[in-house]
């Protein structure tokens, strides 16, 4: 019996060995996957010359800066651009503006605008359901989230703070809702929120006009680090699904002041477990709050803060 204890306890010793010098399955599925999962289209960005396509029109307009994320939508033949326009001020009111172009480079500004004066709108995203375009954007002085609705893309009706929950149902979020993100499938809409930066939550609602969104779980699904480039903040600022997956479009930031940012990706399968590109960022000094549009047959990366720049794939599109 001593005998057959010790020959188990050097085969368990080999193996043992044999794990630790040699990467495990797992770990070369992983590799791979990071390796081959993120395509290309998504990933390979080089500055278009002659960026930026869009800057805010400076001292004596409504519009003297532009801040944080902007959308691009593109029906048909027209790319359709929402901003937030203000003063330049730290406080000043955060207005929503709108241009549209006919190639996504050279950009016309509506009459109309600001669009929206009365009510602080920033950091917005626009998503057509139907015959109806909802935007979601955070509210006055970023301490909550709100909801727009609109036929035209121009005449916007405020439906007022979304009601983002914890996983209970039942106790309101306590921090602020921030850089709110909504993709819709299968019925289900689904919110992606960050608070002061720390982390990316997701929150779903099965009725949009109640403004009620309920946390899949309390716990982040994308979390900070652990890599410098975004190891102290991050906000999420589009979802996508190509090729089978989904891709978040996000945004983060080391430690080292003065604070830069940077746009980054990450994968996932069910968009709750979500898997970082290993050569992130795509783009760094600042060019932060990106977008992919589509283009041709493939994309353009749009970095929206605080100016809009365009980057392509390498192949030109």
């Amino acid at each position: 019996m001593r005998h057959t204890q010790l020959w188990l306890s050097a085969i368990a010793l080999l193996l043992s060995m044999a794990s630790a010098s040699a990467p495990t399955a797992h770990a070369q599925s992983q590799a791979f996957a990071t390796a081959c999962e993120f395509p290309p289209e998504l990933v390979d960005w080089a500055p278009r010359a002659g960026n930026p396509v869009f800057t805010a029109e400076g001292p004596g307009h409504w519009d003297v800066k532009i801040r944080e994320r902007g959308w691009i939508l593109r029906e048909g033949d027209t790319y359709h651009l929402w901003f937030t326009g203000y003063d330049g001020s730290r406080d000043g009111v955060k207005k929503l503006g709108y241009a549209t172009s006919p190639d996504g480079i050279g950009w016309t500004r509506s009459a109309d605008n600001p669009l929206i004066s009365d009510h602080w709108v920033e950091d917005m995203m626009v998503v057509k359901h139907g015959d109806t375009y909802y935007m979601f954007a955070e509210g006055n002085d970023n301490k909550y989230s709100v909801m727009l609705t609109s036929k035209d893309r121009v005449n916007w009706e405020w439906a007022g703070q979304l009601d983002v929950r914890f996983a209970d149902g039942k106790r309101p979020v306590d921090e602020a809702v921030g850089t709110p993100t909504v993709w819709i499938e299968n019925g289900t809409w689904y919110l992606f929120y960050e608070r002061g930066d720390k982390g990316v939550w997701l929150a779903t609602s099965k009725d949009v006009r109640s403004k009620v969104w309920t946390n899949v779980q309390d716990a982040p699904v994308l979390a900070l680090g652990p890599a410098d480039y975004d190891k102290d903040m991050i906000a999420l600022n589009q979802i996508i699904k190509h090729r089978g997956a989904y891709f978040a479009l996000y945004h983060g930031s080391g430690t080292e002041l003065p604070r830069t940012w940077n746009t980054n990706i990450a994968r996932s399968s069910d968009l709750v477990h979500w898997q970082k590109y290993s050569s992130n960022p795509l783009v760094e000094d600042n060019k932060s709050s990106g977008i992919v549009v589509p283009c041709g047959r493939g994309y353009r990366l749009y970095t929206m803060h605080d100016q809009v720049d365009v980057f392509i794939h390498h192949n030109g599109q």
